[in-house]
């Protein structure tokens, strides 16, 4: 009995230890999670009940420099959904797609999605809003967010920029100054219950957002709708490949206005091409300056004194360099005459001649100082540095090309800028484009002022070289740009487009016209630069100066100058214009139809005499490959006969590559020659190569094969 006593008191005993053993543990873990884990699971605890409904930041609104509201944000409701919450969803996805004009079956893949928040459809229109909240559907929900507007559809898009879904700044001001614009976002969190119910009295708090800050631009809003309007005629008249304006204060680089051709609506920036808004041609479309680069030589060689105004030149019609006869575009040349005159009538030999007088090593120098080959840090995304022959393997003939215009690309921006600096003084001046950004009470946050890069040229050469291309506007090939009131200077423009292949595009041309005005006191510069017009005209002086002309005498007189009531206008006879040609090679037109070849002759830019009768080109002077100024009259020969007539005259092969037995057989007929066809099916392969002789009445033998055939070999 005693012995059983002692063994129930140990049982118990050990019971006892093992029961305050587990206490003891239980106790442990409780401290633990309550003084140790406590503050981290509480948050996990909240983050569970908490459904968080983001709130997005207004962004700020884009003005012009006299406050005018250029870009704004305008409230509208994104709908979304908390799935937990959506009881039918098959239902809810029917009422909802025809509403919002998705399918259902996209719908209810949001819906049914395993997360506590989903959008359905962001920034719908008040309409849209209105008839889905009329449904009152448990688990869809509204969120105020802000929608960009662009007040003025095509104003300035390029410059502007856009934004996407998420109001992030995709283009344009709108993403060089996201960080600027988008402001905080805040959010709204609403506590819930373990099976997602919004919990009665339960804990609910906003964090407000905090709005962007506005961002005030250099641009003019008047001056811009005045490059808007003459950038809309441009396309009426030629239907350019892309055509830019920009308008600048030369004597602090503040843009006043930039717009380019082809433009879009940036409220509606998914309906066109890509092409179209991705890129801003004023600061990436690299071309060939032509005579407006002679702005810069001058302004360089008369720094260096290289030459003075009153130097002879005499030009015969053309200046060797090296192998290359670089012609006037003045038949005959203007013979001997000042350095003055040079300017005044773009003399090509004589720029060629001051450009090799200043010689590569001090050439280059003024080249760089002016800012090209590099950006110029406008602050556009995009922005291109141009094009540059490498001053160690640049040779005498790209110096004299260069000094022309020829060899060397810039890009709009860069241009103006360059000549600005030669119209304020001989300052570079960085271009700006923003003035200040405001926060929303209007204080300033921070004010960009005018930014001096260097100086280029002294204030004497400045005034000298601006005298010298008022006499451009007054005298020269410029006349077409006067400004009636004002003293006007700058230099027209007339170039080829260069091809992508190497050489220069036949037919394509660049007319433009740098500017600046009054003369004595600059307040704007100008660059019109159009590239590829149609329908004939292409010289600078056709068809950039008069642009110039009727936009500068708009702006000057917005902005309040005192117009010169006294000043002359030049003598223009519209019959004779004097324009600047180019050299142009003369494309190969023998054994083509009449039509065709006068078609390719006028767009390359040259005139035609037609000699004897017939429908195909037998021969033509000068050759094909020939350098030659546009307008040179290419003599076309249609003498000749069809079948045996002109037996033992030689004529040229045609290519007979992808014709039809007949096309070829009437081909060869019309040349004198006859075809002996082998197979069926299209031209792969001819017994006498194309261009070679043959005499009229010889015979060509031609391969055909099936299309299918011809694919595969």
């Amino acid at each position: 009995m005693k012995t059983t006593n002692i063994l129930v008191r140990r049982r118990i005993t050990w019971l006892f230890l093992l029961g305050s053993t587990l206490l003891f543990m239980i106790i442990l873990r409780l401290v633990w999670i309550q003084f140790v884990r406590g503050d981290e699971l509480r948050q996990q605890g909240m983050i569970n009940r908490m459904r968080d409904v983001p709130v997005e930041a207004k962004r700020g609104s884009i003005l012009d420099r006299n406050g005018n509201e250029l870009v704004t944000s305008v409230s509208a409701d994104s709908i979304y959904a908390i799935p937990s919450h959506i009881k039918k969803p098959d239902e809810v996805a029917n009422q909802l797609a025809p509403i919002l004009g998705m399918e259902a079956e996209k719908v209810k893949e949001i819906i049914t999605k395993k997360s506590s928040f989903e959008w359905v459809k962001r920034k719908v229109d008040f309409e849209t809003s209105k008839k889905i909240k009329a449904l009152e559907i448990e688990g869809i929900g509204f969120a105020e967010e802000s929608k960009r507007y662009y007040k003025q559809e095509t104003l300035a898009p390029h410059i502007l920029g856009f934004t996407g879904t998420d109001n992030q700044g995709l283009m344009g001001m709108e993403a060089a100054y996201e960080k600027e614009l988008k402001g905080v976002p805040g959010r709204i969190v609403i506590e819930h219950d373990a099976a997602g119910r919004e919990i009665p009295q339960a804990l609910h708090q906003y964090i407000p957002p905090v709005q962007g800050n506005n961002l005030v631009l250099t641009l003019d809003q008047t001056i811009q709708h005045f490059v808007e309007r003459d950038l809309d005629k441009i396309v009426a008249a030629y239907n350019p490949k892309i055509a830019v304006i920009i308008v600048m204060d030369p004597k602090t680089g503040e843009v006043l206005a930039m717009g380019n051709r082809p433009t879009f609506n940036p409220n509606r920036w998914r309906d066109v091409p890509q092409s179209v808004w991705d890129r801003n041609p004023a600061v990436w479309y690299n071309y060939e300056p032509g005579s407006t680069f002679k702005i810069i030589t001058a302004a360089s060689a008369l720094e260096e004194n290289a030459v003075r105004p009153s130097d002879r030149f005499y030009d015969p019609g053309y200046i060797q360099v090296a192998d290359r006869k670089i012609r006037c575009w003045k038949a005959g040349g203007h013979g001997s005459q000042s350095f003055e005159e040079v300017v005044q009538n773009s003399c090509n030999p004589g720029f060629v001649q001051v450009g090799l007088n200043l010689g590569k090593e001090r050439f280059y120098k003024y080249i760089r100082a002016f800012g090209l080959g590099q950006p110029t840090g406008i602050g556009l995304p995009g922005e291109a540095q141009g094009i540059m022959i490498p001053e160690k393997n640049a040779t005498n003939l790209n110096i004299g090309t260069m000094a022309i215009g020829q060899s060397i690309a810039v890009t709009p921006i860069q241009l103006l800028t360059a000549v600005s600096a030669v119209a304020n003084g001989g300052t570079l001046i960085k271009p700006q484009l923003v003035k200040r950004i405001e926060d929303q009470k209007g204080k300033t946050v921070q004010e960009f002022k005018p930014e001096i890069i260097r100086k280029v040229i002294s204030g004497e050469t400045s005034k000298l070289t601006n005298q010298l291309l008022e006499n451009v506007v007054f005298k020269g090939t410029g006349k077409n740009a006067f400004v009636d009131g004002y003293r006007a200077a700058g230099k027209t423009g007339t170039a080829q487009v260069v091809s992508e292949q190497g050489g220069y595009a036949s037919g394509k041309y660049v007319a433009s016209f740098a500017g600046f005005a009054p003369v004595n006191d600059p307040k704007i510069a100008v660059l019109i630069m159009i590239a590829e017009p149609q329908g004939g005209a292409y010289y600078g002086g056709q068809v950039a100066a008069p642009v110039f002309s009727s936009l500068a005498l708009d702006i000057l007189r917005y902005m309040g100058v005192p117009e010169q009531k006294d000043l002359p206008k030049p003598k223009i006879n519209p019959w004779e214009v004097e324009e600047e040609r180019i050299e142009v090679v003369v494309p190969n037109v023998v054994n083509l139809p009449m039509d065709e070849a006068q078609k390719l002759l006028r767009e390359a830019g040259l005139a035609f005499e037609v000699k004897g009768q017939g429908k195909m080109v037998y021969g033509q002077i000068p050759e094909s490959g020939a350098l030659v100024l546009t307008g040179t009259t290419v003599i076309l020969d249609l003498s000749g006969g069809k079948g045996d007539a002109g037996q033992g005259e030689q004529v040229s092969v045609p290519e007979l590559k992808g014709m039809t037995i007949r096309e070829a057989g009437n081909l060869l007929e019309s040349l004198g020659l006859k075809l002996e066809p082998e197979g069926s099916g299209l031209a792969q392969s001819q017994s006498h190569p194309a261009g070679s002789k043959l005499n009229r009445g010889s015979t060509v033998k031609v391969q055909f094969k099936p299309p299918a055939s011809s694919n595969n070999t």
